[in-house]
């Protein structure tokens, strides 16, 4: 709020006094960029380093394809585990009312009764056609890919600090050109007011130098406002919250340290690109992984053996009274009540009250310990699985596991193509960056001749003010296009210097 009460506050006294008195002029941009420089808050200086190495660590896009690392580890980890048996519990409790088959016997029963079960099973693959090993294979590659695609966007974050870095850089400059700029005008104008309330010249030279200096304190707080705007798309890179103060170490263009371009020649730089990029790399292990995936798809088409085993029991719980009204198949002192089942007798409870050889009554099963024990089963066995019909179901699987090796294929050859046309197009760039620059160069040596003799004719009344206000503005563009041309040169340096893979350096 009080930066913003200044800046209101500044354009204010601009305003106010430019309906004054042109002589007071001088005085208000002083002090319109005396106030802009205490309007932003003092804070330490990033230089690049610090910049690229804290947007690695917290930008968001790296963060998610850290987070897309991790899903595809967890892939890997459960297709490992599927090479390995599965092992499984079942266990079951109820009670039932009426007619029904006793689990333990298998006999139809007039009774209520709690029955209680349990089973553990076992099952594991023999031979599937290394549909399993394939898979684990193909997960692998996909994981490494992903790891790749973390180290690509930490790649494009550190280049975008960079681009965001020299763009601060570059618009720093350009208000350094125009507060120049704004200190001549204001300088011509001071003297051709002295001479104007002199009598010498007549009013319009001063009103000419100050719609100048106008124009010249409009470009200057431009300029301000673009430094403002690439702080913050800085800020958003880095993740940093827009309030919090922030600026950049400002080193002079012509210290940034640049490899020569005869050093990074365009086939060199992309056969070292190939190599090291992470996105060819990505691309490179996608297909080996898609390659897995078709091996896996194809041994589904084939049968798979595989061995099973389980190991169960069950017990029951009757209440306290007679299973039966009356004997229906007879029975002996030691084999107690009996089932008749195809002229074959089975023991159906041990007589609980016996009276010499007349049982009296029957109750419920011994314990449930002991009913667990006799009622154990087990058992093991091999298994076929013979896909023979299912809708074309591993058959298209397999068809498109072909059609991604097709699409990863043709990823790489467009990315190649494409990195291949940057490098070139960058490699053209710095080229023709370096020639505009040695030619705006010149242009900026001739103008500024011009403009020292236009100056010193127009104080000999020689030269009209607007033939120098001409010659200065042709001064300012000079340098404007110097800078763009030198700024656009050394950016092209580092992205060829990026694709080498020597990293990011200012």
């Amino acid at each position: 709020m009080l930066e913003t009460s200044k800046n209101n506050f500044s354009g204010a006294v601009f305003i106010y006094f430019c309906h004054m008195r042109f002589r007071l002029l001088p005085l208000v941009f002083v002090l319109l960029i005396f106030t802009s420089s205490f309007s932003q808050p003092v804070t330490d200086k990033w230089d690049l380093q610090r910049a690229v190495e804290y947007a690695l660590k917290n930008n968001i896009s790296v963060r998610q394809a850290d987070l897309q690392t991790r899903f595809s580890a967890l892939v890997l980890q459960q297709n490992k585990a599927g090479q390995f048996p599965s092992l499984n519990f079942n266990g079951s409790a109820g009670y039932r009312l009426g007619r029904s088959e006793n689990p333990t016997t298998g006999v139809l029963e007039d009774n209520n009764f709690f029955n209680l079960g349990m089973q553990l099973q076992s099952q594991v693959t023999l031979f599937n056609w290394f549909a399993i090993k394939n898979t684990i294979a193909a997960s692998r590659l996909s994981w490494e890919a992903d790891k790749q695609q973390v180290a690509k966007a930490q790649n494009d974050i550190a280049l975008n600090v960079a681009v965001a870095y020299l763009q601060i850089l570059l618009s720093r400059e350009q208000v350094n050109l125009a507060r120049v700029q704004v200190d001549q005008s204001s300088e011509q104008l001071r003297i051709t007011r002295k001479r104007v309330d002199a009598g010498s010249l007549p009013e319009l030279n001063a009103a000419e130098l100050e719609a100048q200096l106008a124009r010249d304190s409009a470009m200057f707080v431009t300029a301000e406002g673009s430094v403002q705007q690439f702080i913050l798309q800085m800020k958003a890179l880095l993740n940093l919250d827009a309030a919090v103060p922030f600026d950049v170490v400002v080193p002079p263009v012509g210290m940034i340290p640049v490899e020569p371009l005869a050093e990074l020649q365009p086939d060199a730089v992309y056969a070292s690109a190939i190599a090291n990029l992470p996105q060819q790399k990505v691309n490179e292990l996608r297909l080996q992984s898609a390659e897995k995936s078709v091996a896996a798809a194809k041994a589904f088409m084939y049968p798979s053996i595989s061995a099973f085993g389980s190991l169960s029991t069950s017990a029951i719980s009757f209440q306290k009274r007679p299973i039966y009204e009356q004997v229906i198949a007879g029975y002996t002192t030691n084999a107690g009540l009996r089932a008749n089942v195809g002229g074959t007798f089975y023991p159906i409870e041990i007589p609980d009250i016996q009276s010499g050889t007349t049982v009296v009554d029957y109750f419920r099963p011994g314990r449930i310990t002991k009913q667990f024990s006799n009622n154990f089963g087990q058992s093991v066995g091999i298994g076929l699985s013979v896909p023979i019909f299912n809708g074309r179901q591993a058959r298209s699987g397999w068809d498109r596991s072909k059609l991604v090796v097709k699409q990863w294929e043709l990823t790489a050859e467009l990315d190649n193509m494409t990195l291949k046309q940057d490098i070139y197009r960058a490699y053209t760039d710095a080229t023709t960056a370096l020639q505009k620059y040695n030619a705006n160069r010149k242009t900026v040596e001739a103008s500024q001749k011009a403009y020292n003799f236009a100056q010193k004719r127009y104080e000999l009344a020689l030269l009209s003010t607007f033939e120098l206000v001409t010659s200065q503005n042709n001064l300012q563009r000079a340098r404007i296009d110097m800078l763009y041309a030198q700024y656009d040169y050394v950016f092209k340096i580092k992205l060829l210097e990026f694709y080498k893979g020597q990293g990011l350096k200012l």
